[in-house]
């Protein structure tokens, strides 16, 4: 608790925190971007999945050190949900070109996140997999133009595709949603506080942390450097599959706006790596 006691520089930690939950929840909801690659970004995986996995055992040390983040997740997914609900309907390629831009700033973050332990041949080639299959994937979803109608079971697996964003980093859950139809209902649903989304979309997510939390934890611990390329494959496969790219071709001014959202992006993301780079990681 002493990090949270008064004085300058933890109260800008704790502020810093609560930002960074903030983006987290933010992270967890848009499109393109996983709450668990914000997490590995600004350092805190490593207790995250510590009390997602233990937290009979963990609750007592690592809840007060998170709390601010808890706190800002909160704030970040369901305060942002409605926000996020019109731009998508108002300025969907505009809000998704920025999405994108915020993707691809982080994405040296992440690379040198996944470099921490060192870099192997199966380092690269864990990269190149997961880039094929999740590319091969959402394709074939795509192509295929899959829809689905949103109910109970559905809300069950939206919540299983949320917890597993944040626990397996690379994996947002708004990629594999987009292309069943699922996405849209589902941020609604969150936005207007819908019982019937809210509590299998929790149930989902609870049952998906029991289920898999520890053996995720596990896989990182003894296979960092794989398992994180992995996700920079993922992450850079994702993302080409939301860039909406008919959109740049529909008029000057389109194109302009585009590329000036994507441009915010990236800078966004660049200067927000540079100010967390200020604080120490969690350990």
């Amino acid at each position: 608790m002493k990090e949270f006691s008064v004085g300058r520089q933890p109260a800008v930690r704790f502020v810093m925190r609560l930002v960074q939950g903030a983006l987290i929840g933010l992270g967890a909801v848009l499109p393109g971007i996983s709450g668990g690659v914000l997490c590995v970004i600004f350092g805190i995986y490593k207790p995250v999945m510590e009390l997602l996995s233990c937290p009979v055992r963990n609750f007592r040390t690592h809840v007060p050190r998170l709390l601010p983040v808890i706190l800002g997740a909160a704030v970040g997914f369901l305060g942002i949900a409605n926000l996020l609900s019109f731009f998508l309907e108002t300025y969907p390629d505009q809000s998704v070109c920025l999405f994108v831009g915020l993707i691809a700033g982080m994405l040296p973050s992440l690379f040198r996140e996944a470099g921490e332990k060192g870099r192997t041949r199966a380092s690269y080639l864990s990269m190149a997999a997961a880039f094929v299959i999740v590319l091969a994937l959402l394709g074939t979803l795509n192509v295929l133009s899959v829809q689905i109608t949103p109910n109970f079971g559905w809300y069950l697996f939206c919540g299983f595709c949320v917890a597993l964003s944040v626990i397996a980093p690379g994996m947002s859950f708004s990629t594999l949603l987009m292309p069943l139809g699922l996405y849209t209902p589902f941020v609604d649903g969150l936005g207007h506080l819908d019982a019937g989304v809210l509590v299998p979309g929790a149930l989902g997510a609870i049952v998906t942390v029991i289920c898999l939390a520890k053996g995720i934890d596990s896989l990182f611990a003894h296979h960092y450097s794989c398992a994180f390329h992995a996700i920079v494959g993922i992450v850079i496969a994702a993302t080409l599959m939301i860039v909406p790219y008919g959109s740049f071709a529909v008029s000057a001014g389109a194109l302009a706006a585009n590329l000036i959202c994507l441009a915010a992006g990236i800078a966004a993301a660049l200067a927000l790596d540079r100010f967390n780079s200020r604080f120490p990681k969690e350990n």
